[in-house]
């Protein structure tokens, strides 16, 4: 007999905190750990931000807003949607604790018990889930190179069944970093709402593009291409404010009322200093600071790219945004994803995180690096890898 109930028991670990907790561990041994695991980014939030937040908590910002947030954010949204071409009704953004919280409540709103939403693998490993949180049932459809990791329309109606009701696409993705196609998002859109289903389109990497884009890849928001679809979005990546646990929602009309209800259960209203600060993040002062820290992303991005190839990673796809690169095991390495990176912690001191957290399609064989820490670091972690490789014969 337990407490702890049978969906609690069967949620899997978040596999990148467990490394980060381990590498956490080595550093309070005194070792040196270089961080290539985790997805958030090394800058501090910018200072005009955290500004921001002082004076909402100095003025007693204090109290509850309103459950969709306060109406100057959303607003502020919607004008960020305008200055990139897309028209969005501020009535239709609901402020979220972070781009988890939207998920959270958006799951909740969209799927019902026996529900199967299609998820692509690897992908977000959260994801799936939210959906068995709201009762559903995951489908994790295998992708790969040949469709740079992402659902495709033919893959959507190939996996569709008399229980699906919707599909979640990301873009830039995690743990790949690739973009959805124009085409292929309007087509599955179609395919969705013509049997009454639902596409959401997690954006939270939106601005962290880098690559040169084909023309069929979006490198802005789905709601350019499908005015009604649900979209995630949030302060923490290209903003820089991961603790601080404020995201966004872009939804339908006539979901507006059912999502501000579950949002009012759920956690009653977003946190009002973050709030404050949040729309301090969209002045243009700010996004300057952002357009720099994304250069200097790039920059990184190229560096590890460009190391990883020369030790014989396998990337058949380039990231073209996030920050994250998902490679494959050097051939003939014959270690598993898990006991590589517990070798490369333990023995040299370099976090990755195993592709088993993203999924089950080729997971065994894959790594995920993320370039969110200096240049100097990277290049450390690339020589410690190559010290690693050279005692296996590489």
């Amino acid at each position: 007999m337990t407490l702890v109930s049978t969906r609690a028991r069967a949620i899997e670990p978040f596999r990148v905190v467990e490394v980060l907790g381990r590498a956490r561990e080595l550093e309070a041994e005194g070792r040196s750990v270089v961080h290539l695991e985790v997805g958030e980014p090394d800058f501090e939030t910018a200072p005009m931000i955290v500004e921001a937040g002082v004076d909402a908590l100095r003025a007693g910002r204090t109290k509850y807003t309103q459950a969709l947030g306060i109406p100057e954010l959303r607003e502020a949204i919607a004008l960020r949607y305008a200055q990139h071409g897309v028209s969005v009704d501020p009535r239709r953004i609901a402020v979220t604790t972070g781009a988890s919280g939207a998920l959270a409540i958006l799951t909740q709103v969209l799927v019902d018990p026996d529900d199967e939403v299609l998820l692509s693998d690897p992908g977000y490993p959260c994801n799936a889930t939210f959906v068995e949180t709201a009762g559903g049932r995951p489908q994790l459809i295998e992708v790969g190179p040949e469709t740079r990791y992402q659902l495709t329309s033919d893959l959507v109606a190939a996996h569709w069944s008399a229980r699906s009701k919707g599909v979640f696409l990301a873009g830039p993705s995690n743990p790949t970093g690739t973009l959805v196609e124009r085409d292929e998002l309007e087509s599955m859109a179609s395919f969705c709402a013509a049997r009454g289903g639902f596409v959401l389109v997690d954006e939270i990497y939106q601005g962290l593009v880098y690559a040169a884009a084909g023309a069929k890849e979006l490198t802005e928001t789905a709601l350019g291409v499908v005015p009604d679809v649900f979209v995630v979005n949030s302060f923490s990546k290209y903003f820089g404010m991961t603790g601080w646990r404020i995201g966004w929602c872009v939804i339908p009309e006539d979901a507006i009322e059912a999502t501000e209800r579950v949002a009012q259960n759920l956690y009653i209203a977003p946190p009002a200093p973050s709030q404050y600060a949040a729309l301090r993040s969209l002045d243009q002062d700010a996004i300057a600071v952002h357009e720099e820290r994304r250069r200097i992303f790039a920059e990184r991005r190229n560096v590890l790219l460009r190391g990883l190839d020369e030790l014989g990673f396998d990337l058949p796809v380039e990231p073209a945004g996030a920050f994250y690169a998902y490679a494959g095991l050097p051939d003939g390495l014959e270690m598993s994803s898990e006991s590589f990176c517990r070798w490369l912690i333990e023995d040299y001191g370099v976090a990755v995180t195993p592709g088993t957290d993203f999924g089950v399609h080729g997971a065994e064989e894959h790594v995920r690096f993320a370039f969110t820490t200096s240049t100097a670091d990277i290049v450390e972690g690339l020589a410690r890898m190559r010290t690693a490789l050279g005692t296996r014969g590489f």
